[in-house]
């Protein structure tokens, strides 16, 4: 029997090196990718997730499912939110990327700064956090912070750039936080060049979530 999951993206950058991770983390797992990098671009012009986009979105976790997908992985911390009701009807698990990543954070600190690119993913990942610490019974100090620009370079092929305007956001915040939260999957690539930079502990998502899918299908299977 083929097994299969599907990962859902709203960014072309995370395709490949995430796709790579989840073959080498499942062995004997097909990885079905769907792209719509339009789903984004909607969010960030309206200022957050809108019912079109949840739509659209929903749309594709039935196609994920209609192709025999066994779980979800939901790559984009901007439509995390919509996990939750999704999770509701759909028959197959939905992993949130940032999920383990905030579960993490909130195990080994009370005072995390998070940091983006673009404005609609700070919301969804502190919303997050705080519901990981209420879980927890934990109290959170939490400091948000952008990136401005960086998202507009790396979209553009310039990661000089995107890797220069979060250096420079980390250190403004670096002495507010005891980690420091990579809130999108994209900004992975900075998170040992910023732990050396800042001292501090640096979290991003691809690596933690792809283990929490590898748990999840244990459990499942």
């Amino acid at each position: 029997m083929n097994h299969k999951i599907a990962a859902i993206y709203t960014g072309a950058a995370l395709v490949k090196p995430l796709s790579d991770m989840l073959k080498d983390a499942l062995n004997g797992y097909e990885v079905m990718n769907i792209l719509d990098d339009s789903m984004i671009a909607d969010i960030i012009k309206a200022g957050k997730l809108t019912k079109e986009v949840r739509r659209r979105l929903y749309g594709y976790y039935e196609i994920a499912c209609a192709s025999g997908a066994e779980l979800i992985f939901n790559t984009c911390s901007s439509i995390g939110d919509a996990v939750y009701t999704a999770r509701e009807f759909m028959p197959v698990p939905i992993v949130r990327i940032d999920e383990a990543m905030c579960r993490k954070a909130v195990e080994l600190s009370e005072s995390v700064a998070v940091l983006a690119t673009v404005p609609t993913t700070l919301d969804p990942t502190l919303r997050l956090l705080r519901l990981c610490a209420q879980e927890s019974g934990k109290e959170m100090q939490t400091v948000s912070a952008l990136a401005e620009g960086a998202f507009g370079a790396i979209t553009a092929g310039d990661a000089e750039t995107h890797d220069r305007l979060i250096a420079e956001k980390a250190m403004e915040v670096a002495d507010s936080c005891d980690v420091i939260l990579l809130a999108q999957g994209s900004m992975a690539r900075m998170e040992q060049p910023l732990r050396e930079l800042t001292g501090k502990l640096v979290l991003s998502s691809p690596a933690l979530g792809i283990e929490m899918v590898k748990q999840m299908l244990e459990e499942t299977r």
